[in-house]
Formats: C-alpha cells, sequence, structure tokens
C-alpha cells in the first residue's frame, strides 16, 4: 500500500468516515477535522511510520490536507 493511500486510512479512521479527501483540499475547512480530532491524527501518524511528532507540530496547518501531511513526513525523513 502506498502511503497516499495508508493516509486515506488514517483520515477515514480518525474522522469515522468513508471520504476520499482531494490531495489539496483542507481536512479542517471541509469539516472532517477539527482541532480536538488533531491530536488522534498526529498518534495515528506516529504509530503508522514509526515517527515522534513533538508538541510544537501540532499546528492545524501543517496537517490541513494529504499533500501537506506528505510534506510533513517527507521533512521528517
Amino acid at each position: 500500500m502506498d502511503r497516499r493511500a495508508q493516509l486515506i486510512q488514517i483520515i477515514q479512521a480518525v474522522t469515522k468516515k468513508q471520504t476520499v479527501p482531494e490531495p489539496d483540499e483542507s481536512l479542517f475547512d471541509s469539516g472532517l477535522l477539527d482541532s480536538f480530532a488533531l491530536p488522534d491524527l498526529v498518534s495515528a501518524l506516529e504509530r503508522e511510520f514509526s515517527i515522534q511528532i513533538p508538541d510544537s507540530d501540532l499546528n492545524p496547518r501543517k496537517f490541513d490536507s494529504i499533500e501537506r501531511i506528505e510534506a510533513y513526513l517527507d521533512s521528517r525523513s
């Protein structure tokens, strides 16, 4: 499974919706995610990709879309 498919699965698990967002679609503006779901998303990303995301990075802008999440993960590797 490629990383984008993994991200979609994580987003679906966190949101409990089967929606497949566009890569550049804002997950927050679309209502899929809110500030309360952000820690759940980050925890799932940490587990799935075996990374540690510092609290200082818990900014919705960094995780606003699939493309932004991919860019963040690229910057961590």
